[in-house]
């Protein structure tokens, strides 16, 4: 049995990365020749590197059409903090039964560079690295599907990011990262669980600033806006029709 290119896998992390740090952002075309051109690849593996980004959620591939950048729904964006907010608990509840010394120091080593991205003003790095830090988490967890489900969530999440997310929403992911590495090493379960609870929900309230949220204006304005244009026109009209009878 043949074993795939290597070209493959080269072009899906590059695709990936570029993805993740919105290099490419969401909506953005893919056509099969130019990622051929690029990567000396034929039509048939471009399409089995953009089939494998469809599956993690990552690209919007249809029959007849140019593959793009997936632009995930608000609705569907919730549906995804909610499902990854459910897994993450029993990650870290995984995680402290299965707890080692080395645990703390491969953590905190993506800590450290997610701090360092953030100084250079990296942001998009430290994004994907602060999305990296999960990951991990998950792989520590031991159970492999639990992790292959993480990876997708995470990055769904970045997509989700670059469509409804506010700049700068990465802001304090390394504190509360550090946080969690404090409960785990201690081995204290519920408080683990309640410290990444904390952060998903400020990571979705970071990452999920739709248009419903921005633009919708209180029923109070509207109606003070459109009454006072109306006021305004009906008190100056008699002005008018009293300067035309003179």
């Amino acid at each position: 049995m043949s074993r795939p290119s290597p070209r493959i896998d080269i072009a899906h992390e590059a695709l990936k990365q570029a993805i993740l740090e919105r290099a490419l952002q969401p909506g953005t075309k893919l056509p099969e020749d130019e990622i051929g051109a690029h990567f000396a690849m034929s039509r048939t593996l471009v399409r089995a590197v953009l089939a494998k980004l469809a599956a993690e959620g990552l690209v919007d591939a249809r029959p007849k059409r140019t593959a793009t950048v997936a632009v995930p729904t608000l609705a569907e964006a919730r549906d995804v903090f909610e499902v990854r907010r459910a897994l993450e608990a029993e990650v870290v509840r995984l995680v402290v039964k299965r707890w080692k010394p080395s645990f703390g120091a491969e953590l905190e080593g993506l800590v450290r560079e997610e701090e360092a991205a953030r100084e250079r003003h990296e942001e998009h790095v430290w994004g994907r690295l602060a999305g990296e830090f999960h990951i991990r988490l998950a792989k520590l967890s031991g159970n492999a599907l639990l992790e292959k489900y993480m990876a997708e969530l995470v990055t769904r999440c970045s997509l989700i990011l670059a469509v409804f997310g506010k700049p700068h929403s990465h802001d304090g992911h390394a504190n509360e990262h550090a946080e969690i590495i404090a409960a785990l090493r201690s081995r204290d379960a519920a408080r683990a669980v309640e410290l990444m609870d904390h952060h998903m929900g400020v990571v979705e309230s970071r990452a999920i600033v739709g248009p419903e949220e921005e633009t919708r204006p209180a029923i109070g304005d509207v109606l003070a806006r459109y009454a006072g244009a109306i006021t305004a026109r009906e008190t100056a009209t008699p002005l008018v029709r009293k300067a035309r009878t003179k």
